[in-house]
């Protein structure tokens, strides 16, 4: 089935009632049993919702894999799958990662004893460098956040599986449309729903989708323990959002295209970043395990020319914000706003500079759009 039909049509004509053709909201906190250990298959809404239950059915469906949790954020997504270690235990991750993953990791886990490597993954030899007789799990983020590096997921992939330890991709930048990190053998795929899934910018959401059922098994279980579900209205808001993931999905890359090739021939901008341009120096693993290029971007903005606070305030259809994934476009600096919490020395590391403006692109014109940029860009 076509991932577009799987969109419409998982999840949905569950009400057997009225046969709506909608998935009805389940806005309770409890379930009656009809006597002591029968029920209609749920009894508390933390642990289980029929709404809920739908969008896991559809994210399933997308993504692969044997089952889902759908949380109430996608760092709740990313905290519960850090409970599968302990710790002592030690991951291997990228130096470029986004800034709330990157804060999480640093400065919570790693004070409670779980050790981190933070290293450029698009070296593999690094990678297997890194890995250590505690070496539990190998975080990857591809297109990584906000500078759009690849990471060869069937490589490390492949060395988190001789290391015996758990691969976990987040693939919110390109959704399940554009790439499915299972079919490279990933154990664990994340999710912030309230980007791409979602895709209307009105609810905060994130889901874990589990490769087979051991994982799945702990996943929900940690997920019901830690209370980080995510409410009915919430998963409903999801669910509506992820019908029209496709159509988006090539609206939102046909004006990233464009957008980007304006900006990399602007005289007011150094360097741009996007897997689609001809200059992105992966074009072969590009190829290989992403099937389109999103519409996440970045750009270095030579700010002697063109001040980085004049530069927003002149635009008129992109909201200097954080978040992503919407059909608005939007805008933001990293190093001062969504990458923040790593530090400058982090942040140097990573390659981020104070230049470095991101931009999720949204389903508007594009005409409109590059005509905002293009005058904003004027010194």
């Amino acid at each position: 089935m076509d991932i577009r039909t799987k969109s419409v049509h998982t999840g949905v004509k569950i009400d057997k009632t009225y046969n709506s053709v909608i998935t009805p909201i389940y806005q309770t906190s409890t379930f009656f049993f009809d006597e002591i250990g029968k029920n209609k298959g749920y009894d508390y809404t933390r642990s289980g919702n029929p709404t809920r239950a739908a969008l896991e059915a559809n994210i399933v469906a997308l993504e692969g894999g044997v089952n889902c949790s759908a949380t109430a954020t996608g760092m709740a997504a990313i905290t519960a799958v850090m409970f599968f270690l302990k710790p002592g235990d030690h991951i291997i991750t990228g130096d470029d990662i986004y800034g709330g993953t990157y804060r999480l990791f640093k400065y919570v886990l790693e004070p409670m004893g779980y050790k981190f490597s933070f290293i450029n993954m698009r070296d593999l030899k690094k990678v297997k460098a890194e890995v250590t007789k505690d070496t539990k799990m190998i975080w990857i983020e591809t297109p990584s956040n906000p500078l759009l590096n690849i990471v060869d997921m069937e490589g490390t992939i492949d060395i988190a599986k001789k290391a015996k330890a758990l691969s976990v991709v987040d693939n919110t930048f390109l959704s399940p449309y554009f790439q499915r990190p299972l079919e490279f053998g990933a154990d664990i795929v994340v999710h912030s729903t309230t980007k791409y899934l979602n895709g209307h910018s009105d609810v905060v959401g994130g889901c874990i989708v589990y490769t087979n059922s051991q994982l799945q098994e702990r996943g929900r279980y940690l997920v019901n323990a830690l209370g980080v579900s995510q409410s009915p209205y919430d998963a409903w808001l999801v669910l509506r959002g992820v019908k029209t993931l496709g159509p988006r999905m090539e609206a939102h890359q046909a004006n990233a295209i464009k957008i980007a090739n304006f900006l990399e021939k602007h005289k007011n901008v150094k360097k741009v970043y996007y897997p689609g341009l001809k200059s992105h120096p992966q074009p072969d693993l590009i190829k290989k395990q992403m099937k389109g290029f999103g519409a996440m971007l970045a750009f270095e903005l030579n700010t002697a020319k063109v001040p980085l606070n004049q530069f927003f305030k002149k635009l008129k259809y992109f909201a200097l914000a954080e978040s992503l994934g919407g059909v608005e476009s939007l805008i933001e600096t990293p190093w001062f706003m969504s990458h923040a919490s790593m530090g400058p020395k982090a942040l140097e590391a990573s390659g981020i500079t104070q230049e470095t403006v991101r931009v999720s692109v949204g389903i508007e014109g594009a005409e409109d759009l590059i005509a905002d940029l293009d005058q904003a860009l004027k010194g």
